[in-house]
């Protein structure tokens, strides 16, 4: 089992910034792959980065390929999304995910991670 507790969600201004984190617990060792996800209502579960746990190979959806970055702290066991020139369009739900199989980085279907966090509410208002 593997718990996911995301956090540093909140409103924020378009143009600016915001920092995620998602702190990781339980079978960490297992981890092989560490994802952001994001939706709102109505629309379906969306793709935004995922990361490589050991070697911290990274991907982007891209909507949000330049402005944000993904990262790891293994000793933390936590991984952050760095969001940076915020838009009205990135407001979601943000949800961490880990994957304990061998799937590739560049994968983005939700399906092939195993556990997920809560959530944590990003609003950006124009």
């Amino acid at each position: 089992q593997v718990q996911l507790v995301e956090s540093g969600g909140r409103l924020v201004q378009a143009g600016g910034s915001l920092r995620l984190s998602c702190a990781a617990s339980g079978r960490t060792s297992s981890m092989y792959r560490m994802g952001w996800f994001r939706q709102t209502p109505g629309k379906e579960r969306e793709f935004v980065a995922a990361i490589s746990w050991s070697g911290g190979v990274t991907s982007y959806a891209d909507s949000v390929k330049g402005r944000f970055t993904i990262s790891r702290d293994n000793a933390k066991n936590t991984v952050y999304l760095e969001m940076n020139s915020l838009k009205p369009e990135d407001t979601a739900v943000y949800y961490c995910a880990a994957d304990l199989h061998a799937i590739p980085v560049r994968s983005t279907s939700p399906w092939g991670y195993d556990y997920w966090g809560q959530g944590t509410q990003v609003t950006v208002s124009s």
